[in-house]
C-alpha cells in the first residue's frame, strides 16, 4: 500500500539552482517546465544578483514533449549568453526533458567556445533531492570545467572548504565565513566558491589547493573523492559542523595536524577562543544551572549536518541529555552507519539514538509519546513548532523550512556560533518568565 509523505523537508534536485545562485555571477539556465523556479524558490534570501523569477528557462510544453526541446534549449543558452552579464552558465535539467530523452550534453557541447563557460548538470526531480542536486552541480564543475594543476601551480596552505548546502540552510553564508576565519587563524588560506565575492576566480583556485576540507556528514563526500582521483587533491573529511568550544577545538586540532600547522600555533588559537567562550558561559552560569524551563532532554529534527552538530553541542557543551534524534534529508543508506557511529562519540560516554526518516507524522508521534520529564526542548524546522507547543516545550527553528526568522549573515558555527545558539535557545526559555 502506498504511503503519504507528510511535510517533507527538502526540495527536488532542480532546486540546486540555488547552489549555482550562491556562486557570485553564476546563472542557472533551466531546461524545464514553466514555473519550476518559482515553486522551488522559497523567497528566503534567494533573490540576489539574478532573481529566480527571471532565470533563463526553456519553459517546455506539450509540443516539446512530442518533438523534443533541444532546439529551444540551444536558443535559450544562445540568448542568455547575449543578454546576461555573468561569468558562468550552468544548465540544469528538470523532469520533462529527462523523461523524453533530450540530449542536453550534446546541446551544451555546441557552446564549448562561447565567451563564457557553459556546463550542465542532470537534476531531474525524480533522481533525488536538492542535497544530491547540489553534488551534481559541483560534479559538473569538476568534470566539465576544472583541470588538474601542475605541481608548480599548487599554493601552499590553500584549503578549499565545502560545508552547508546554500539556501537549504539559512546559516550557510555565515557558517562558511566563520570556517574561513578559523582556518585563517591557523595560518591557512581558505577558499570557498559560495557567497559574497566568491565566484569564477575562486573556482579557478580549486585545483591549486593543498587539500579539500569537507565539513559535512555525507553531502559532498563523493565530490571530494572525485577531486582526489581526477585533480590529485587530497581531502580531510570532518563529519561534524563544529558548534561551541568542545567540537571547534577538536576540529582545529584535526585540521591543523592535517595541514602541518605546529601544535603551539593550534593550541594558542584554541586557548584564546576557549578563554572568551567560557568567560561568557560563566556570566550566565546561574541561569544555566538553576533554570527550570530548559529540560535536560532534547530532540533535534533536521538534516544530518545540523542534527549531528547540535546534538554534540547540547551534550558536550551544555550538559543536556539526548532523547531520540531525527534526520530528515533522505540520507543515502551507504552513509547511515558511519553517521550513527558519530552519535556514539559524545562526551561522558553518552550515546544518542538516531532515526533516518522523512515522515513528519511519524516524527511528531514519537515526540508526543516520549517522556521528556519536563518541558521538552526541540530544535527543528517550522513544521515541528506546533507539536512542541502542544507539549508546552521550548522550540527553536534551526532547519528548513524556516518561517519565523530572517537571517542575513548569522551563523551557529565555531565558538561564536555556539554562543549565538545558546542565546537563541535561552531567549526562548526565559520568555516563560514573562
Amino acid at each position: 500500500m502506498a504511503k503519504l509523505l507528510d511535510k517533507q523537508r527538502y526540495k527536488c534536485a532542480l532546486a540546486s539552482m540555488q547552489t549555482v545562485q550562491a556562486i557570485t555571477r553564476a546563472i542557472p539556465v533551466l531546461h524545464s517546465g514553466p514555473g519550476c523556479a518559482q515553486k522551488l524558490s522559497d523567497g528566503v534570501g534567494s533573490s540576489g544578483y539574478f532573481s529566480p523569477n527571471i532565470f533563463p528557462c526553456t519553459s517546455i510544453n506539450e509540443k516539446d514533449v512530442v518533438f523534443g526541446g533541444t532546439k529551444k534549449l540551444a536558443s535559450t543558452i544562445e540568448n542568455a549568453l547575449k543578454v546576461i552579464d555573468a561569468d558562468l552558465f550552468v544548465v540544469l535539467t528538470g523532469c520533462i526533458p529527462e523523461i523524453v530523452g533530450d540530449d542536453t550534453a550534446e546541446v551544451v557541447s555546441q557552446f564549448a567556445d562561447a565567451r563564457k563557460p557553459v556546463i550542465y548538470a542532470s537534476t531531474a526531480g525524480f533522481k533525488g533531492n536538492n542535497y544530491k542536486g547540489h553534488e551534481q552541480v559541483v560534479d559538473a564543475i569538476i568534470d566539465q570545467y576544472l583541470k588538474k594543476a601542475d605541481e608548480g601551480e599548487k599554493i601552499e596552505g590553500l584549503v578549499n572548504i565545502w560545508a552547508d548546502v546554500p539556501y537549504q540552510n539559512l546559516f550557510w553564508l555565515g557558517n562558511l565565513r566563520e570556517l574561513e576565519k578559523l582556518l585563517a587563524e591557523l595560518g591557512l588560506k581558505p577558499n570557498t566558491i559560495f557567497g559574497y565575492k566568491r565566484g569564477i576566480e575562486n573556482i579557478d583556485l580549486i585545483p591549486k589547493a593543498q587539500f579539500n576540507l569537507l565539513v559535512s556528514p555525507w553531502v559532498g563526500l563523493k565530490n571530494v573523492k572525485k577531486m582526489e582521483k581526477k585533480l590529485g587533491i587530497p581531502y580531510l573529511h570532518y563529519p561534524t559542523l563544529p558548534i561551541g568550544a568542545s567540537e571547534t577545538s577538536t576540529f582545529l586540532r584535526e585540521v591543523g595536524r592535517f595541514a602541518g600547522v605546529s601544535s603551539e600555533k593550534i593550541e594558542s588559537v584554541i586557548n584564546e577562543h576557549e578563554s572568551y567562550f567560557y568567560y561568557l558561559i560563566e556570566r550566565y552560569a546561574d541561569l544555566f544551572l538553576e533554570n527550570r524551563v530548559i529540560n535536560k532532554q532534547f530532540s533535534v529534527v533536521g538534516d544530518a549536518q545540523y542534527v549531528l552538530a547540535a546534538t554534540k553541542f547540547l551534550v558536550n557543551d551544555l550538559g543536556l541529555f539526548p532523547a531520540k534524534q531525527f534526520i530528515t534529508d533522505d540520507t543515502p543508506k551507504e552513509f547511515q552507519s558511519a553517521i550513527v557511529e558519530e552519535f556514539k562519540k559524545l562526551n561522558y560516554g553518552i550515546e544518542a539514538e538516531v532515526e533516518f526518516t522523512t515522515d513528519s507524522y511519524n516524527i511528531h508521534n514519537q515526540i508526543r509519546e516520549h517522556d521528556y520529564h519536563g518541558y521538552p526542548l526541540v530544535l527543528g524546522s517550522y513544521y515541528d513548532k506546533e507539536v512542541t507547543e502542544e507539549l508546552k516545550g521550548n522550540f527553536l527553528n534551526i532547519s528548513w523550512p524556516f518561517q519565523d526568522k530572517v537571517v542575513l549573515d548569522d551563523f551557529y558555527c565555531g565558538y561564536t556560533g555556539g554562543i549565538r545558539l545558546i542565546e537563541d535557545i535561552y531567549s526562548v526559555a526565559v520568555q516563560r518568565f514573562n
